[in-house]
């Protein structure tokens, strides 16, 4: 089969994938891990270049741009969707910013930011085989990062792990395990929880709905992000519930929905 479905825990001790609309007294983060960076992070893993001339987008995007990924943050450490976040403030010692003064920078960061990466493959592509190759022998050609060169990030090799998939069909009552695109409201698509009395507990129960507004690729004539409203949910969703791109992922290990963007 040329095209394969693997999965890596990617983590690290912080993270601040940077809003572009902040600008003003403190920098905000992005919660979730989200397309861009992550393809700047797999064009780390197979040694393409960033970015090196005004006006042109990155050898690793250019070569990702169209790799369809998911992203589900890591059970264990996130609460409700969200990752714990302190505030950061440091001074700027480099010359240039400090003409009129000092700079002091003051930053909000993730704390122990763990996701769990999906990639579709294509061993066709010289570029997706040796991604593939590296990530399976825990191989980077440069430092990934999250958000900034400072937050190193690491995968362990024992958290690579391949998959059978389909496209998903609903036949039932369903869950997605990433995030997803969020194309209409989803409080009336909620499947309610009730008690079984043949189980002696409640079904169908839930805690979470987390939303955010995600970057998920660029405008490539304005040379900004495109956003895209995503959610993250541990709701049981009715079978009527329609959405693109869902693929159903089998292992040893996990039988799971997840969507791929």
């Amino acid at each position: 089969m040329a095209k394969h479905i693997l999965s890596f825990d990617l983590r690290a001790n912080f993270a601040c994938f940077k809003k572009p609309d902040v600008n003003d007294g403190i920098i905000l983060t992005f919660n979730c891990l989200h397309k861009p960076a992550l393809l700047g992070i797999l064009g780390a893993i197979v040694g393409l270049k960033g970015y090196n001339k005004k006006g042109e987008f990155p050898e690793y995007y250019r070569a990702f741009k169209d790799l369809p990924i998911g992203i589900e943050p890591l059970e264990g450490f996130h609460e409700k969707g969200n990752f714990s976040k302190t505030i950061i403030k440091y001074t700027n010692t480099v010359g240039y910013a400090n003409a009129d003064g000092t700079l002091i920078i003051t930053e909000q960061t993730l704390v122990n930011p763990a996701y769990r990466c999906y990639v579709m493959l294509d061993d066709t592509d010289e570029c997706q085989a040796k991604l593939r190759q590296n990530l399976l022998n825990g191989e980077s050609v440069y430092l990934p990062y999250l958000g900034k060169n400072e937050f190193s990030a690491w995968w362990d090799m024992e958290s690579v792990l391949e998959y059978d998939y389909s496209l998903f069909s609903a036949k039932s009552e369903f869950k997605i395990n990433s995030i997803f695109v969020r194309e209409y409201p989803l409080h009336d698509k909620k499947v309610k929880p009730k008690y079984s009395p043949s189980l002696g507990t409640i079904i169908n129960k839930s805690s979470y709905m987390y939303f955010e507004r995600l970057p998920i690729g660029f405008d490539e004539k304005l040379y900004q992000y495109e956003l895209g409203e995503f959610a993250f949910t541990d709701w049981t969703l009715k079978q009527d519930s329609t959405f693109e791109d869902l693929y159903t992922i089998k292992n040893l290990y996990n039988n799971k929905v997840i969507q791929l963007f």
